[in-house]
């Protein structure tokens, strides 16, 4: 999973992002501080892997990975040039989803560029950003489109409808409100729009609302009203908390999130939302070489999920031998799950469950 981080300068973008990834990416209070992309990878926590990692005591211990790509902040007129541009912006265009961080805090001592808070008006200045981006995109294809319609007549219906994804843009309504018709997202899957991804707002608060006044903040409340309108995710999150527990030992971050009645970080929040929001799960494989966690959509069958591994299991795909991870925990061994008949063969129609453990059989 691949999720791309965007907000205005001094939102707490690059706070959050080096909380989130302890990767040091400069954090200050001046617009524009970040310049180049700052990427971060970090694992995806699955306690089923841990489990499995002490049953086999394996060579190799692979969890699945996350990566954050933070860009500089973005302010308005960015599509025309204004602050830093929106070059940055071709950086996320092959993310997954979009974290649009915004401020939900009141701070004097951080400046906002437009000076005071207004998450509405934040969010808007973003989305227009992200639109206008695409609508330049849109009109670099539809050029090429309609040069290759004065040859081939099945160009003409995907110039009109290109011309229609790009009058609903003008509009100033975002690509995920377009009502994409089956063949429609077929077209448009080769242009990666940036106002067609997932979004996860993360409502940055201080530390005082996020204890206590979550519900009360009324700029978290407004987040949560566009986010319902946008079908989007939203996740009350405090960057200078994630910040106090990045460098804690297990032992005191779990301690301090208990004492904020939590039992998980902002990080593992965000993964937990964009598995939600995307559709995601995972399947295990194990064994004394390795332990592995392998990330796929709801609803894949197995053979596309052997692909994940090797496109010769994929290809050459007989059958796959699985087993629930709640069964052989129970059972305590794969042999033990054999003989109670919990392993079970399964072929190429059938769709992948969250916390499989899988053996794939195949034949190239």
């Amino acid at each position: 999973m691949k999720l791309g981080m965007v907000g205005l300068p001094n939102v707490g973008k690059s706070t959050l992002f080096n909380a989130l990834t302890n990767a040091g990416a400069e954090s200050a209070n001046y617009p524009f501080c970040t310049i180049e992309p700052n990427v971060g990878i970090v694992s995806v926590p699955d306690e089923r892997l841990e489990a499995l990692a002490k049953m086999y005591n394996p060579e190799k211990f692979t969890p699945a990975t996350l990566e954050f790509v933070d860009i500089a902040g973005l302010v308005k007129g960015a599509s025309k040039g204004e602050g830093l541009g929106n070059k940055f912006l071709a950086n996320i265009r092959e993310v997954d989803a979009i974290v649009h961080v915004v401020r939900c805090f009141e701070n004097s001592d951080i400046v906002h560029v437009d000076g005071d808070i207004n998450p509405q008006r934040d969010i808007e200045t973003i989305d227009l950003e992200l639109i206008f981006s695409d609508i330049e995109m849109l009109e670099r294809r539809i050029d090429r489109t309609k040069k290759l319609a004065k040859g081939d007549k099945k160009y003409v219906a995907e110039t009109e409808f290109l011309e229609s994804l790009k009058a609903h843009l003008e509009s100033g309504k975002s690509a995920r409100s377009y009502p994409f018709t089956e063949e429609e997202q077929e077209i448009i899957k080769t242009t990666p729009l940036l106002s067609a991804k997932p979004v996860i707002f993360a409502a940055n608060l201080c530390e005082d609302d996020f204890r206590n006044n979550i519900d009360t903040n009324p700029h978290y409340r407004t987040v949560l009203e566009i986010a319902r309108e946008e079908k989007a995710a939203v996740l009350p999150i405090c960057a200078q908390i994630e910040a106090e527990i990045s460098d804690m030992s297990e032992e005191d971050k779990e301690m301090f999130l208990a004492d904020l009645g939590l039992k998980v970080s902002g990080l593992n929040r965000i993964i937990q939302e964009g598995y939600s929001l995307l559709g995601l799960i995972s399947f295990l494989t194990a064994g004394p070489q390795e332990v592995r966690a392998w990330t796929i959509k709801k609803g894949t069958k197995a053979p596309q999920a052997a692909g994940k591994i090797h496109s010769d299991f994929e290809k050459g795909f007989i059958r796959a031998e699985v087993v629930s991870f709640s069964d052989l925990m129970e059972c305590g061994s794969m042999t033990v799950a054999k003989e109670k008949g919990l392993v079970r063969l399964e072929g190429k129609d059938y769709v992948m469950q969250d916390g499989d453990i899988v053996l794939f059989r195949f034949n190239v």
